[in-house]
This record gives C-alpha cells, structure tokens and sequence, in this order.
C-alpha cells in the first residue's frame, strides 16, 4: 500500500501550489469545486490513506473504495473520509461536479468540537458515503458554497463560520440513511491485505526504547479493521500464503534483527519494544523463528 498522502503531497500534485498557512497551528481548512479535478489532466491520487480529512460532494458516475469495499456512485452522494482508512475516488466519465473540502484534526479540536471526528461516517467500519435527493443534493451544495464564499472574505471570524458549516454538513447526512453497498471488489481480500499491512507497518521502525508495538495478534488487527479474525486470516492466507500470526511473527522478527544490530538496548529493552512480557518469551520466540538467539546474533 502506498503511504499516506499528507497535505503538502496533496497540494504539490493536484494544485501545484502551497498555502501560507498549512503549518499554523490553528489547523488547516479549504473548499474546491470538483469539476476542477475531472478530465483527462486530473492528478489522480493512489488509493491511500490520507493524513487529513475530507468531505466530498458528488454528482456523476464514479465508484468509491474504502477499506476492503466499493461503492457505486450512479447519482448525488456525500463522501467522508479519515486518516484511519485508505480510499480511492474513481469516476468513471468526465461528468462528474461537485465540491469537497479538506481539513485537519487541530482545525476542529481547537474549537472543542472534536466529537464530530468520532461520528459513525469517520469511524474504522463505518459507513461512509450517503445517497441524496436532488433536494438533498442542493441543501450540500449551498453549504460549500458559503464555504467558498467565506474563504474568500476578510472577516475576521470567518474560520468559526467554516466550522460550523463542517458540523452542518455532518449533522446533514447523519438524518440519512447510508448508501446501500452494491457489490464488494473481486480483488477484496488483496484490499484487506494491504489494509493490514499498513496497519502493521505503521507500527515501524521502533526508534525510541520506550516505543511498543500494540498490535500483536489476530484478533487486535482484526478488530481495528472491523472484520472477523476468519475472514482476516482467509483474505491473507490468500494474497500471501501466510496466517495472520505467521505474518505478524515474521515483522516482529525482522524488527527484532534491526534493533540486536542496529542498537546498543539490551534484550530487555528490545522485549519490552516488541511487546513481549517478559525477555525470556522473547529469547524463546527469536530462537524458534530464527534458530539461534538474540545474544548469538548480536555477537556476530
């Protein structure tokens, strides 16, 4: 999978310029018409996690995938997406229009309305794309427009607006039903796969002693992507040929080398760092894995 998109990535390939006030502490926010980034010379961006928010207004034929799901898109739609999961907006013809918006954490933590980051359409496993009506399609379309509108003006509170045209459009679509899921991908299982590798991964390098890895069993991957432990071991016994324990005990094991090599810890602290209770656990586990032991590898 490829590694998360962050905003400057996101400004260098789609606008091809930065904002002055990406680094402000303030938190980020802007709107943009999704017409702008249809076409043959749009700057598509890889199915990833990004590092910021984003809520997508739609009109067209398009799909969305998410996790290890699509959706169709063959109407009006309101997107959400997070930093927790990958995704991937495709449309499927140059008729696509819209607006959408991006946003970080600090821009709404700031101002004591973080709970909106814990609704069901930005939560791992939940449901984040709503149909709408025509109706429905207008009401979206007027907020952006007053996001665009706002944007542009000199007021001096004018980020406290946009905030709350965010929370309005949450609240929106949370008196909607989510879209029906029409059909998951053929290629479901490598999208699992590369769902848990990244999760995986993330957990990567251990540069600190005092950095643990958390993540270490089936079911813990299992339940940060909302999917039964079976259907995660399946999906990677199909794509790799290996368990989920197999595939956690390689990394685990790879990282182990890095760290007896690269790093004067000692085997307690490398232990500690992989998540293993006690050092002998971890002596017992090197040396079924690598038939030899820490101190022998270390000595070499």
């Amino acid at each position: 999978m490829s590694k998360s998109t962050t905003l400057a990535e996101f400004y260098q390939q789609k606008i091809h310029w930065m904002p002055d006030n990406l680094k402000q502490d303030i938190g980020h926010f802007n709107v943009f018409r999704l017409d702008d980034f249809v076409g043959p010379t749009a700057c598509h961006l890889p199915y990833s996690r990004k590092d910021f928010y984003k809520i997508t207004l739609v009109k067209g034929r398009s799909n969305y995938h998410f996790a290890d799901k699509t959706v169709e898109i063959r109407g009006n739609a309101l997107l959400f997406a997070n930093p927790m999961v990958p995704y991937d907006w495709e449309p499927l013809d140059d008729n696509q229009t819209g607006y959408f918006c991006i946003f970080t954490e600090a821009f709404l933590q700031r101002y004591l309305v973080a709970g909106a980051l814990e609704m069901p359409m930005f939560k791992p496993g939940g449901q984040p794309l709503y149909s709408l009506t025509d109706a429905q399609l207008a009401g979206a379309a007027q907020l952006f427009e007053k996001m665009t509108t706002e944007l542009d003006s000199d007021y001096a509170f004018k980020y406290d607006l946009l905030r709350n045209y965010v929370f309005e459009l949450i609240h929106s679509a949370l008196k909607l039903q989510p879209a029906t899921m029409l059909y998951q991908e053929s290629n479901a299982a490598t999208r699992i796969a590369s769902l848990f590798t990244e999760l995986l991964e993330r957990q990567f390098p251990i540069e600190t002693p005092g950095q643990q890895v958390r993540l270490r069993n089936a079911n813990a991957f299992a339940g940060q992507l909302a999917l039964h432990v079976n259907h995660l071991n399946r999906a990677l016994k199909e794509i790799t040929g290996k368990t989920t324990t197999q595939l956690i005990a390689d990394r685990l094991l790879q990282e182990a080398h890095a760290l007896l090599k690269h790093t004067a810890w000692n085997v307690s602290e490398i232990s500690y760092c992989l998540g293993f209770e006690e050092p002998a656990h971890f002596t017992n586990f090197f040396r079924k894995r690598a038939g030899t032991t820490p101190t022998a590898v270390r000595a070499v």
